[in-house]
This record gives structure tokens, sequence and C-alpha cells, in this order.
């Protein structure tokens, strides 16, 4: 805030200088000198220069170059005051006298202090993690205690509130629901979310934003809401870097290592990053049809790698005006081995095994160019960015069948997907207490598959016949959106309203090569839609807090959800997209409570969902083979959902610190399932599922000396029933430890999870058969972690704001 004050002061010099007095023989001054780190003896660069009269009124101003040298010219004779000022560092003011014989003042040179408080977010981590509700999020830094529940993204969102992911499918959800957008540092990625959060490392995060109901200012996707994972930022002056290595066991090895490092004199900051996982998982379990008598057993070992670079550029070309380029680049390299078992129990004559060897390479590019400028007055900026990301995958499997049911078949498929942002934002603050912001987006997104075997499908002759089939899907959105906010002594609040066009274009080319028949589909969707959003907190003391929020948000059909090509296939079950899907609206109410307690603080929420034209799952049964199911999805009906989360960070002693977490939800769901009837006839029927689900969390952390401390997680999920299965409850509890040596520099973790074994997932469904199973991963692992710090930087450069109020991939982080 002071560096962003004097700005204003030099701005504003011209008005401000006082003149001493009238007479014309009075001459003006000047002061000069050198800024410097205190204990580096390195030079400060652009620190600032603020100089007052004796009453303390501004007089004029400037910066420090990049050597650390400044001269602050025409000063007015008199008394004055050098106050000299730089983030994380503690003020120094000096006084002087412009007059006879001093009228050119050298100060020599100065020398900086660093703020302890200030380094927190540089240098160093807390200890425990914090829980925050802001006005529309919900903000979990992530301390040393967290980093210690796993070594990737993925494995600690176990333990954040209302968040879960599916253990077999890696699917993320928030508050029960899989229509959730995850992004990293605000961005987007083609990477798949599941395959993103595991090769992120956990000690490259500093935060993890909830955001249940964004304002019109972010992007309307997702029913549930937005999980923004923010990345550490390090564009300290010198050469800095981290050094990172994991290793977790249980029945197959995983390995994880990463290191950054940035470089940062004077305008520029260089930085980059590696990250690459070399990981196995194991899979299996077993799907009962009870009344059929059959059962299908599966094993499953995932053997994953994958290297992601970043470099990047920081050019801070004057006080007012930032450029910055980055560029990730990923290489994927994974494989599954896949081995079904479908066994009859009264005939094993017809019992039948299948191999599945499947191979999955991908590729993609991120590139993303940013200019900010800001305005004289403070906080009025304006920013420009264009981000483009292209993605390249090509997977291959092949099928090989122990019996004489059906000849073996490969399937490969062709993917090819582009995605170019450019955002356009204003801020402009018209008092201290109004602020206007308005902004312009342009989202071009293109995708093209190429699917081929050579003999999955039959025809009806019962022969498997080769096919081929190219699906090309397009999708452009225009939006333009506009906030205002007002704040008073106790109350403030947003309203926004966003405006999006939207032109979708699919094409879905089916080829019979036994005939060369060919099919075309053809499916367009254009659309206008207004996302308004509002916002009120009360805050009548320091300790209690209310918020309001209402906003409308929609879920857009994903790629794979309108993909015709087959997701997956096994001896029971396929799954299929539909191309004419239409996407889902929500219209979301929150309430929120937040007090502020002596030894912590707890946080309650309700919030209440409409949802429109609601997609999904329906269970259709094969045509060409009764026994075999169709998984696809459909619109439905409107329907709501509501719940309550509390979560709360306590200490009750100097020692011991909790976050813990409480939810509840419930959500009426709808479908459609194919059953026999009593004639054996195939018919369609719908139905509805009242879901009522509760979450509970527990982080403990125990800080033995200021070296060694340990970690205490327990977690219960509740029963939880959707359109396709009943899902039992689950409990999971993990142990950790954490020891810091090398001054602080070098880090140590060992953690044991699931210590009980009570981590699995056991199912039930009536329709349309009646079936139960059970399936398990490798949930007892154990893992050590070894973090190393290293460089001599002490301080950091001039911050960039960050769009949207939030951190952006500027400098030190992973994605």
């Amino acid at each position: 805030m002071k560096q962003l004050l004097a700005v204003f002061a030099i701005v504003f010099s011209s008005i401000a200088i006082a003149q001493p007095n009238s007479n014309k023989d009075v001459r003006n001054g000047s002061v000069s000198g050198r800024v410097l780190d205190a204990e580096l003896k390195e030079p400060i660069p652009y620190a600032n220069i603020v100089v007052k009269d004796a009453k303390e009124k501004v007089l004029t101003g400037g910066i420090t170059s990049g050597d650390g040298t400044f001269t602050i010219e025409k000063i007015p004779e008199g008394a004055i005051i050098v106050e000299v000022t730089f983030i994380g560092y503690k003020t120094i003011t000096k006084q002087e006298t412009i007059g006879r014989g001093n009228y050119n003042i050298r100060m020599g040179d100065i020398f900086l202090e660093e703020e302890s408080s200030s380094l927190d977010e540089v240098t160093i981590v807390a200890d425990v993690s914090t829980i925050q509700q802001k006005v529309d999020r919900k903000v979990i830094t992530i301390g040393k205690d967290l980093q210690t529940a796993g070594a990737t993204a993925s494995e600690i969102m176990n333990n954040l509130p209302s968040v879960s992911v599916d253990q077999q499918s890696g699917a993320i959800s928030l508050r029960g629901n899989q229509n959730v957008v995850v992004m990293i540092d605000g961005k987007l990625s083609n990477i798949s979310a599941d395959q993103l959060l595991k090769q992120i490392p956990t000690t490259s995060i500093k935060s993890i934003e909830l955001i249940t109901n964004p304002s019109a200012k972010y992007n309307p996707e997702g029913m549930s809401g937005i999980i923004n994972i923010v990345l550490h930022k390090n564009t300290m002056i010198g050469f800095n870097g981290n050094l990172n290595v994991s290793l977790a066991y249980d029945i197959e090895p995983k390995f994880n290592s990463s290191i950054d490092a940035n470089y940062r004199n004077g305008k520029v900051n260089l930085y980059g990053s590696y990250n690459n996982g070399v990981i196995k998982n194991v899979n299996y379990g077993n799907l009962i049809r009870t009344e059929q008598e059959v059962e299908q057993r599966f094993n499953i070992l995932d053997d994953n790698q994958s290297h992601l670079f970043k470099i990047g550029l920081d050019y801070y070309i004057n006080d007012k005006n930032t450029f910055s380029f980055f560029t990730n680049q990923n290489i994927f390299d994974g494989g599954a081995d896949v081995t079904t078992t479908i066994v009859f129990f009264n005939n094993p004559a017809l019992n039948e095994s299948q191999a599945i060897l499947g191979e999955n390479e991908n590729d993609s590019q991120q590139y993303n160019l940013n200019f900010k400028h800001d305005f004289d007055k403070e906080g009025h900026n304006i920013e420009l960015e264009v981000d483009y990301n292209a993605f390249e995958g090509l997977a291959n499997v092949d099928n090989a069948f122990f019996s004489a049911q059906r000849p073996d078949f490969f399937e490969i498929t062709d993917t090819d997907r582009e995605r170019t942002t450019v955002n356009l934002d204003y801020v402009n603050p018209l008092s201290e207490t109004t602020k206007v912001e308005a902004g312009l987006q342009a989202r071009l997104f293109e995708s093209n598959l190429f699917y081929e075997s050579d003999g999955r499908e039959q025809n009806i002759l019962g022969e498997y016949i080769p096919t081929t089939t190219q699906f090309d899907y397009t999708r452009d959105i225009y939006s333009a959106y506009a906030t205002y906010s007002k704040q008073f002594e106790k109350w403030s609040y947003q309203v926004g309203l966003r405006a999006e066009n939207v032109n979708v274009d699919s094409d879905a080319l089916r080829i019979d090569l036994s005939t060369n028949e060919e099919l075309i589909i053809p499916f367009e969707n254009d659309y206008f839609e207004l996302y308004p959003s509002a916002f009120f907190t009360y805050s009548p003391s320091e300790k209690n807090s209310y918020q309001l929020s209402y906003s409308r948000r929609i879920d857009r059909p994903g790629v794979d959800q309108v993909n015709p090509l087959p997701q997956f296939n096994t001896a029971l079950v396929s799954q299929f997209g539909n191309q004419e899907l239409l996407p889902q609206f929500t219209n979301s109410l929150e309430v929120n409570y937040t007090r502020q307690l002596k030894k912590g603080s707890i946080t309650a929420g309700i919030f209440y969902r409409i949802i429109e034209d609601e997609i999904q799952q329906a269970v259709l049964i094969d045509r060409a083979d009764p026994n075999r199911l169709i998984l696809t999805n459909l619109n439905f009906d409107n329907t709501y959902a509501y719940g309550v989360e509390v979560s709360s960070n306590y200490r009750p002693t100097k020692w011991w610190s909790i976050n813990a977490s409480f939810d509840v939800f419930s959500q009426t769901q709808k479908s459609i399932a194919e059953v026999f009837d009593t004639n054996g006839d195939i018919v369609l029927n719908t139905f509805e599922v009242d879901n009522v689900a509760l979450n509970f969390r527990a982080f403990n952390n125990f800080k033995v000396s200021k070296s060694l401390s340990f970690s205490a997680f327990g977690m219960y999920r509740g029963e939880n029933r959707n359109v396709q299965f009943d899902m039992k409850d689950m409990l999971m509890v993990n142990l950790g430890m954490r020891y810091t040596f090398l001054d602080g520099k070098a880090n140590f973790n060992l953690s044991y999870n699931d210590i009980f074994d009570t981590m699995f997932a056991r199912f039930s469904s009536d329709r349309p058969f009646v079936q139960n199973g059970q399936f398990n991963w490798e949930s007892q692992q154990i893992t050590g972690r070894l973090s190393y710090r290293f460089g001599g930087g002490k301080y950091r450069a001039k911050s960039r704001k960050r769009r949207d109020n939030d951190e952006k991939s500027g400098g030190g982080g992973f994605f």
C-alpha cells in the first residue's frame, strides 16, 4: 500500500509541491543516495522515495533505478522528511534541511532491513493450513501439515472441505457433483483434470480456492463451481529454486521429482521448472449380478510416465507497464494392462476372459502472453492476455478374448484439440469505496477425433465388422461482463452481469468398412445467455461476518459426453457420448457465517441450487447382446440440490492445531433405465433417486519442536446414492511426519495412508440388473519426500496485480 501511495504522490507532485515563500532568491535543492539490502548489501531497484515537509505534507518523490540509486530534484528550502519504503522491508525515515550551504544533500547508502512477517509469502510455508471464508470463495492455504498428506495435488484433495476424488476414475467432485471446473492459477488446461492433478507436487501449491458461487467476472462453467489451484510464485532477486523428490509404495512404486528455479535482476525475471512422474497403480475388483448368477472380475495395472516443462519471462518495462510470457510443455506416456473374467456360476462352459492392453500418448503445449498497464490512479489498470493451448493424443487398445465366442479386435483413437482465449480486463476504482470492473473475452475451442476398429461391432447378421468414425466439434464463445461494487462502514455489495453468445457445431462421420456405407450426423446449437451475480456482506464486528450470494451458471457438455465414439468397452458394459446433449443451467444461492475465535475461526453455510435441463446418466440394454449394458447421457427435467457445510481451524495449544470440516447435502436425480418385464420384453423406466450424503474430515498437526512435527488425518464418507449405484460408506485414517534441517532449507516428509485398510468402494444396484461389487486400489501407501530450497535471494521483485484477484502463472510455478 505504501508503494502505491508513493506512486500516487509522484504523479501529482506538480500539484502537491508547497512553495516556502515568494522570494525570487529562493533556491530548490535535491537529495540523492543508494538503497541496499541490509544483509546482502545488494541494491534494491524500484524502492519508493517520498519527500515530505515538516508537517508531513508530500512534496515530491521518485523510485530507485536498477542499481538502487536515486536523485530527487526541485525540493524547496526548509526542513524535509525523506521516507524510503519497499514491500517486505521496514520503512526508513530521515530528517534533512535544505538551505544555505546544503542544497544538494547526499544521503549515501541507505540500508533496509527485512520485515520478518512478509517473508512468509516468499520463503516460509506456514506450519498449519488455514481455511478462510471470503465473499465468493473459500481459501485453503496449504501449510506444512497438509504437505504430508500426499505427494501430488490429487492425493490431498480428499483433505479439503466438500471435495472428494474418485479413486477409480480420478474424477474430482465438489459438494457431491462432478460438474466442477478445475483451474491452475486461474487458467484452464487441455489436459484432463485427473491427469493434471497427479502431475503437480504438493510442495508447489500455495493455496486451493473453492469458488462455489463465482461472480460474473468468471466464466460461468461448472454447476458446482470452480476449484482453482494457486501455485507458489518466486520472483526473488538473484538465483533461487527448489528441488523435490518423492517415492510412494504399496503394491507398485510411484516416483515424482521436480525442480524450479528463477533468476531476477533489475527489470527481468527469468524462470523455469521441470516435473516428472513414473507411477504405477494397481486396481482390482468384481461385479456380481445375483439374479443371473454371473460375476465379472477385473485387474488393472496403470503404468504412466509424465514430463512437464515450463519456461517464462517477466519484463518490468517501468513502474506502470509489465510484460510477461510463459510456455508449458507436457509429455505423457501411459498404458493400462486390464484383465477381465466373466464367470457363469451355473454354466462354466460360457466363461469368458478378455485381456485389454492400452497405450496412451499425448503431448500438450500452452503459450501465454500478458501485458498490463497501470494508470495514474491507484488500482486503475487495464490488462490484455492471450492464451493458446494445443493437445495431441493417440490411444491404442488391443482386445484379446480367451474363448471362441468372438474374435480379437483393436481400437485406435486419435485426438487433436486447440483452445485459444483472449481476455481484456479493465478496473477503475471510482472512489475509495466504489469500484467498476469490465471485460471482454473470446474463447475458441476445436476438437477433432478419429476412431478406427477392426471388428468391435456386430451387423444384423451377427458378423463383427470394421468401422471408422470421425468426430469434429467446435465451440466459440464471445462474452462481456461488468461488475459494480460498493463498500459502506459495515456493509458491502457487488452486482454483476455476464453476457455470452455461443456457437456449437459438430459432425460425426461413420463408415462401415465392410460395405463402405457412410452415415453423417450433423448437430448445431447456437444460443445467447445472461448470467447475473450478486454478493452482499455484513460485518457488524471484527469477529462476525455474514455473506449472501447468488449466481447463475452453466454446465456445457464436455467433448467426452457428446462424443459418439466409445469411451470404454468391457464384456458387459460400454459407454458412449450423446451428440445432441444440451447444456444444463444452475441458479445457486448461498448464505455463510464466519466467526473469529480467540484461537481460530469457524465458518458455517447453506446452499440451494435449482438445476435446469439436468444432465444425467442413462442405462440402456445393448440390442445386439441383451447381456451387455450401454451407458450414455441424457437431458432430464429440472431438479434441485441443497446442503450445509461447517469448517473450522482451531489451535487448542501452541503445539496442537486442528482443521476440521463437516458437510451434508441432498440432491434429487432423475434418469432412465431399460429393464426386462415379465414377458422378457425390454421396457423403458424413468426413476428418481433422492440422495442424502454426509462427509467429515479432521486434520491434526502436533508440533514437537521447531524441526519436528506429526500429523493425523481422519475422513468419513457416508453412503451415497446416484442413478447407477448405491455407494457404501468409507473410512480412512492417515499418519504423517515432517522434519526440517539444514537451517530450514531442507525438509523430509514421511506418511502412511489408510493405516487400518478401510478405504475401498462397495456398491450395489437394482437397475437394470440386481448387482453388487467392490473396488480396491493402493490406498495403504507409504510415501517419503525430500525437499530442498537453494539460492541466496532474500526479497521479492515488484509484484503485479492478478487477474480476478488470483495468483497468476508468472514465475516459479509448475503450470
